[in-house]
């Protein structure tokens, strides 16, 4: 089997190398990646990457088709990653989440391609409801990291066929430590906070949904989609990936991680103006479809894994949220070198 994983120099990345390298042990394994966050290693005993047969280095916007000959199957994490990025660099967010995934996968299909796996996000639904949203709900993209989404799946459905199988795995929001983890996620900037500033200042009333994965779990997922058959979910499926004990409300996670961290006290801002990402998400059909590769990482060993590893860094640094581990900030530090353009191409 020979597997393109794209987008495999970030923070999901590593756990997705790792478990295929444990699954597939005779797999040819290669990365692609623009490089962005290579650098922005995290608690790293070795490079991630010496699991991979070949590093290939390059933008997903202009993705060497001549790569894919002989490939079984392509996995995409390829993405401007969050809101804040994706506020920012609007048009980049489109181009790379949405265009140039489509493209990949029409370029996939044409040359023999058999699977293509898409990281899709649980944040198209948008606001909340009083029940938890299942695939077929409609949808409610809020920011532009959501909206690149919706149209990536609309755009990939016509795609897939008897002899090209697209799997779109509605991520819930990712957590848990990774050898180039960020945090600017919920539940790991929680934990960072609490253990250097002994304070989780959360920025809403408290209230909003949030329903969360480890990176462990995504990669088990990531394994399923490169193995699934049409005959499980057709040709084509988009499916919330997570599990329903993971559907938790804000504060309710700030509280559980204070508890692991002494001395740490959670904040809330009852004047804030309604967090309107805010929602629960139904995992049924993920749960019935893939039974042997269900989440297997819970909430507090989540937790202790984040703290424990910060804490071998010797993390001790109260403005975190200003260092390599927040993708935003590593992205401005690159244009103000003048390494990268408006585009986020290298110069």
């Amino acid at each position: 089997m020979k597997i393109i994983i794209v987008g495999n120099l970030g923070y999901i990345g590593p756990s997705v190398t790792d478990r295929f390298r444990s699954s597939f042990p005779d797999a040819e394994l290669i990365g692609f990646d623009i490089g962005y966050f290579a650098h922005s290693l995290s608690n790293a005993t070795c490079l991630p990457e010496v699991k991979l047969n070949q590093q290939v280095f390059g933008d997903i916007r202009k993705f060497p088709e001549e790569l894919l000959e002989g490939v079984d199957a392509v996995v995409d994490l390829a993405a401007i990653s969050n809101d804040p990025m994706g506020k920012q660099f609007e048009e980049v967010t489109m181009d790379v989440n949405y265009r140039a995934a489509i493209r990949l996968a029409e370029m996939c299909k044409r040359n023999g391609v058999k699977s293509f796996v898409y990281a899709s996000s649980c944040s198209m639904y948008g606001e909340a409801s009083a029940y938890p949203k299942k695939e077929d709900d409609s949808l409610n993209p809020l920011t532009a990291y959501a909206r690149s989404k919706v149209a990536a799946e609309k755009d990939l459905k016509p795609l897939a066929d008897d002899n090209f199988t697209v799997t779109c795995l509605r991520f819930a929001t990712a957590c848990g430590f990774t050898s180039r983890v960020r945090l600017d996620l919920v539940l790991n900037d929680f934990v960072a906070g609490a253990l250097v500033n002994k304070e989780i200042g959360i920025l809403s009333d408290g209230t909003p949904w949030r329903p969360m994965i480890n990176t462990k779990d995504m990669a088990r997922a990531f394994e399923w989609g490169v193995l699934r058959t049409k005959e499980l979910g057709g040709a084509f499926l988009a499916v919330n990936t997570g599990c329903t004990e993971w559907n938790t409300q804000v504060k309710p996670l700030a509280e559980a991680i204070a508890a692991q961290i002494p001395g740490s006290k959670v904040s809330t801002n009852p004047d804030a103006v309604p967090d309107k990402r805010s929602y629960r998400v139904n995992f049924d059909l993920y749960k019935k479809l893939a039974p042997d590769h269900q989440p297997q990482c819970d909430l507090q060993s989540t937790i202790s894994e984040v703290k424990e590893n910060l804490e071998a860094m010797n993390f001790n640094d109260p403005n975190f949220r200003e260092s390599q581990f927040i993708r935003l900030k590593v992205l401005a530090r690159l244009r103000e070198r003048g390494l990268l353009n408006d585009n986020l191409e290298w110069i």
